[in-house]
């Protein structure tokens, strides 16, 4: 068996399948890498909000208002993909609308609050809709017992992909800033080469993966939206009946809150706490990058072979180690240390989720599962950010105290991923299916 096994596959699935696959997450990578993370978040508090007060504060609300949307929208779009087997379609739309937005931030300069605030809210409403529905995918494709590797292919394979935007952009910010631009005009050229990474990745993708689903009974008939409703309304009032599930649910909405204030925070507390200038917070990011694709690819076999839950305690108490690093940090050495754990962490916790609701989710019903796990990690990621937001502003801008108390949410994660019976979870989506 070598590192990329037919034998992982569902009967009828190619590699080249799964290439088609891997290459959203590669795609889409480079939005939460360079977007998210590294690049225009900084830009957003220092430049087009004036490092005021409220700056922080008004990024964090500005994630956390997409990711409420997200969270009133995508069960019922996942439920009508299903009932329809529209996924591929539905993944289509969400790109075109990420690839577009994203584009338009180059249009963003210093004061533009207010459409900074738009473009990132319809950006990353796109972007969720776009990461859930590649996901409902994963079961499709692997076996099984060979998800948590899958699932960490397609992980792994995507930081190269925020690499790659990011590298792009690191070279034109070095060259602008031998050329004496100001961010204002090196900042948007980032966007444009994210936006350009994004919309020509993702052409492999609608090319080589299938729309296997089929359209189910009286979904051409009825009305999609009241469909749709009616069966995400069942789900709810089945929840009993998938309790693992639902722990998983509680268990990824706690650690996804660390996770986004990880995500959407590390640039600007770098900068804030530690001095780094744009240069230094890119360079950062792509060693998190680089550890995070390791961890994914790496994790993914340890996972299938160990088990799903404990893989995944083991990363959570890695996150806690990396607040309490980072909270430590005096100077960049011990910071740089942190954010290499942050990465191996990233990766690993991702992946594992992604791969456990594949196997707790009915076949025919995987991309409503996997909105649902999207509503609770959308939930996530309003109150981790806005919580570090309000933290900063409570106390004066108090990032180190910020960070630390990020560790809640982590500790949080390993006290109810302790109920989740994978097993018994198994036997639920068994016996739902049957039905």
């Amino acid at each position: 068996m070598g590192l990329f096994s037919q034998d992982a596959l569902n009967p009828g699935v190619k590699k080249r399948e799964v290439f088609g696959w891997a290459m959203y997450d590669f795609a889409n990578s480079g939005y939460t890498t360079v977007v998210l993370t590294a690049v225009f978040n900084a830009y957003f508090v220092g430049a087009v909000a004036g490092n005021a007060p409220w700056a922080t504060l008004a990024w964090t609300l500005s994630l956390g208002f997409s990711r409420a949307l997200v969270m009133l929208t995508l069960p019922t779009l996942g439920a009508w993909a299903d009932l329809r087997a529209a996924k591929k379609r539905v993944l289509m739309f969400s790109t075109a609308g990420c690839v577009a937005t994203t584009a338009a931030l180059a249009a963003v300069g210093a004061g533009d609050v207010a459409l900074a605030v738009t473009l990132i809210v319809l950006s990353n409403l796109f972007y969720a809709y776009g990461e859930t529905i590649t996901a409902a995918f994963l079961p499709e494709l692997a076996r099984p017992d060979s998800i948590g590797r899958v699932s960490g292919w397609g992980w792994s394979f995507g930081y190269f992909g925020g690499m790659l935007a990011l590298g792009l952009g690191l070279a034109h910010v070095l060259w602008a800033q031998g050329q004496q631009q100001p961010a204002t005009q090196y900042v948007p050229v980032t966007m444009l080469i994210t936006a350009a990474v994004y919309g020509a990745a993702s052409l492999a993708t609608f090319a080589l993966l299938r729309e296997r689903a089929l359209p189910q009974p009286g979904a051409l008939r009825d009305a999609g939206l009241v469909a749709s409703l009616q069966r995400l309304r069942t789900t709810w009032r089945e929840a009993a009946a998938f309790r693992d599930f639902s722990w998983l649910l509680a268990c990824g909405f706690a650690y996804q809150a660390g996770i986004s204030v990880v995500i959407a925070l590390a640039a600007v507390y770098a900068e804030q706490v530690l001095g780094f200038k744009q240069i230094d917070t890119m360079m950062l990011v792509f060693l998190v990058n680089i550890a995070a694709a390791v961890g994914a690819f790496a994790f993914g076999y340890w996972q299938d072979r160990i088990g799903h839950k404990p893989a995944l305690t083991v990363t959570l108490l890695g996150w806690v180690l990396m607040t309490v690093l980072a909270y430590l940090a005096t100077s960049p050495p011990l910071f740089w240390v942190s954010a290499v754990v942050a990465g191996l962490c990233m990766g690993s916790s991702q992946s594992a989720g992604r791969a456990i609701v594949g196997v707790f989710a009915p076949p025919k019903r995987l991309a409503e599962f996997y909105s649902l796990w999207a509503f609770a990690t959308s939930l996530s990621s309003i109150v981790g950010p806005v919580t570090y937001g309000l933290v900063t502003w409570a106390t004066d801008g108090n990032h180190r105290l910020a960070i630390l108390s990020t560790a809640v949410f982590f500790v949080a994660g390993v006290l109810l991923l302790r109920p989740v019976d994978v097993a018994r979870g198994q036997r639920s989506a068994a016996a739902a299916s049957a039905h």
